[in-house]
């Protein structure tokens, strides 16, 4: 008897065993986002690179969570708790998370990072290794999601000088930093093309990329400065406002709503979607499809098949593209499909 009650013993214990490695096997892989300031519910950058998390939470069985930060201090933790809870692959969104990735990619040279719109080598001269920059070589274990988006910054240019009523369009950023003024930068030689192109004279407010400077209101949270920002443009003429922002850019969405002045020109995602109930005033969006890319990291990471480098979105792969155009007409759609196919042909260069 005392045989028998062992072997069922072992029997359990096995039983037990297996179902943990099965329990685990379908979620055993796990990936951990940090987020930049804006937080994972911006309807914007951070969310845009969370779907990708979630979609492959549904569609690779990986396990997802998100660690938001609010304040700079927070990178650097967020990504140790990350660390500590062994997460396979970390995730982080943004420029300002670039000195933090690159430090603990060095201290953890096993671990698998893809850093959102960043990539290395990171430092220039003038500026220190682990304290301004990342690193001054590529790490093996970092995978850079970046994207060309003045390709389609340009495309939202040209629409909106396309579309303009006063002759007058305006753009600003959240905090003056590359990953916002590529979209300006486009955006401005995009009105300029259909300037030379069609004989016009639209102005662009709120950046020239010849002195490398315009309007930034210091943050990506105040709706309050999104309202602010939207107005004074349009008081000075503009009827199309296109915010690099995240959430702040709704506050001038909000403007644009409730006193039909002006249209608005979202950013990373479609804001007829991720902000529908301003869909009436919004002319397009520049999007920037880090939903894919970053999903596209989990699968090489939980495959085998992640490598460290930089991958880069362009109207070519799909990385970025433009949403469809409110009240575009039929001259309008085909002088942008001619564009994007010049642009991706080179015909058209993105200076």
């Amino acid at each position: 008897m005392k045989k028998l009650y062992s072997v069922i013993a072992l029997l359990i214990v096995a039983s037990l065993a297996l179902s943990a490695c099965g329990g685990g096997a379908a979620a055993g892989f796990k990936v951990g986002q940090v987020t930049d300031l804006a937080g994972v519910d911006d309807k914007s950058f951070n969310a845009t690179a969370w779907k990708g998390v979630e979609n492959a939470v549904a569609d690779l069985g990986v396990e997802g969570k998100y660690l938001e930060s609010t304040q700079q201090s927070d990178y650097d933790k967020n990504i140790q708790q990350f660390l500590d809870e062994n997460t396979d692959l970390i995730v982080t969104v943004g420029f300002l998370l670039g000195t933090a990735t690159g430090n603990a990619a060095k201290a953890n040279p096993d671990q698998k990072f893809a850093i959102v719109d960043y990539a290395y080598p990171d430092c220039y001269p003038g500026v220190e290794e682990g304290k301004t920059c990342g690193s001054t070589t590529e790490l093996p274990n970092v995978l850079g999601l970046t994207f060309k988006t003045d390709e389609a910054g340009f495309l939202a240019g040209y629409a909106a000088a396309a579309s303009t009523k006063t002759g007058k369009v305006a753009t600003f950023g959240g905090i003056n930093i590359p990953t916002v003024t590529i979209f300006m930068k486009g955006f401005q030689a995009g009105v300029n093309y259909y300037n030379q192109n069609m004989g016009t004279a639209v102005e662009v407010l709120g950046w020239d990329t010849a002195a490398n400077d315009g309007s930034f209101t210091g943050n990506f949270n105040s709706l309050d400065d999104g309202r602010s920002f939207a107005e004074s443009f349009v008081q000075e003429g503009a009827d199309i406002v296109m915010p690099v922002a995240g959430p702040v850019g709704l506050g001038s969405a909000a403007y644009c709503k409730e006193t039909g002045s002006c249209m608005i020109v979202g950013v990373d995602t479609d804001w007829t979607v991720s902000a529908s109930e301003y869909t009436d005033v919004i002319l397009t969006s520049v999007l920037k499809n880090m939903d894919v890319a970053v999903f596209d990291a989990i699968k090489a990471a939980k495959d085998g098949t992640f490598k460290g480098g930089v991958y880069v979105g362009t109207l070519a792969n799909n990385g970025v593209g433009l949403a469809a155009v409110n009240g575009a007409s039929a001259e309008l759609t085909a002088g942008l499909d001619k564009l994007k196919a010049d642009i991706i042909s080179g015909a058209v260069k993105v200076e």
